[in-house]
């Protein structure tokens, strides 16, 4: 099968990490066995990864020197965020394939995504990014870098940006071929970086944050996948998350994914936008769905009754 394999920005950067080059190689592991274990077994894979921890990280060494060296904008962290994260899987799957003697080769694509400047996300940024401020320094970089900024959850200030929906993926058509050709291919990372098609037919790249799940979705729409395999934390998604009543979610249906959706069971923080790229998947022609955690994610493509499934 084709199958889009996200994998979180927090699985390579784990809560109360700082973020060390040991502690990332060390979680990586766990995502190169379980591509390795597709590999093995003739699936197709699309590794798409999330980056917050890691452009937050950069942003914060970037106001830290803004004294000596000269402020970059936010598409270009996105993109060196690119090709250090997909260094990490590139190399990791492509020891894990020799140290199994599996025949596999793996590449790194930087990635732009389409986005419309119309979309309504533009006139209302609601993305934090980037360290924390005070309200003064915050209101003076608003009035001096034109930035969008709001205080975030009693913790301080920060930048806001836009979150458009991702419409295209420029290097489609290359990730299908390298499919075609048997490499595994880590692309769109981080929800793509941000571009937006001018009149005569060039790109130019915007500051904004897209949806990695979306942008994954709208890649495996594009690809034709049969699956996409949403990898993060825990082996299931949960419903009444952090009650007595918590239970995990097995088999179940877009609908009545959607219902729970409905029903608030998924903030937008943490399984919500997984959730909705999931339906918003199935609702274009996809297969099948499965969230589950890196140690069940072989499996679980295999298996049904392994993580949670979702189906149309």
């Amino acid at each position: 099968m084709r199958i889009v394999v996200a994998v979180g920005g927090n699985s390579l950067i784990r809560a109360g990490q700082r973020g060390t080059m040991a502690e990332q190689w060390k979680n990586v592991l766990s995502t190169a066995v379980a591509i390795s274990d597709l590999v093995r077994a003739g699936h197709r894979i699309l590794v798409t990864h999330g980056n917050g921890p890691q452009v937050g990280n950069l942003l914060l060494m970037a106001e830290n020197a803004k004294d000596f060296l000269p402020e970059l904008r936010l598409d270009y962290w996105g993109a060196n965020t690119q090709g250090g994260i997909g260094y990490l899987l590139q190399s990791s799957v492509t020891n894990e394939l020799h140290r199994r003697d599996i025949d596999g080769r793996v590449i790194t694509l930087a990635t732009m995504v389409a986005v419309n400047l119309e979309d309504p996300a533009f006139s209302n940024p609601t993305k934090p990014v980037g360290p924390f401020f005070s309200e003064e320094d915050a209101q003076r970089y608003a009035r001096d870098r034109d930035w969008c900024v709001a205080e975030d959850s009693g913790r301080g200030w920060r930048r806001r940006v836009p979150s458009p929906r991702p419409v295209d993926i420029v290097e489609i058509g290359a990730i299908r071929d390298l499919l075609e050709r048997g490499y595994v291919v880590v692309g769109v990372g981080g929800g793509g970086i941000p571009v937006v098609r001018r009149a005569d037919g060039t790109y130019h790249g915007i500051e904004a944050v897209i949806d990695k799940d979306l942008a994954s979705a709208l890649a495996a729409r594009l690809l034709d996948a049969e699956m996409m395999a949403l990898s993060t934390d825990v082996s299931h998604a949960v419903l009444h998350y952090g009650r007595t009543e918590q239970r995990d979610i097995g088999q179940v249906t877009a609908a009545e994914m959607a219902r729970y959706l409905s029903e608030g069971h998924f903030p937008p923080g943490s399984m919500g936008p997984k959730v909705e790229a999931a339906l918003e998947f199935l609702k274009n022609g996809g297969k099948r769905v499965v969230i589950t955690d890196p140690a069940h994610l072989a499996a679980a493509v295999d298996d049904p009754r392994v993580g949670t499934s979702i189906t149309p």
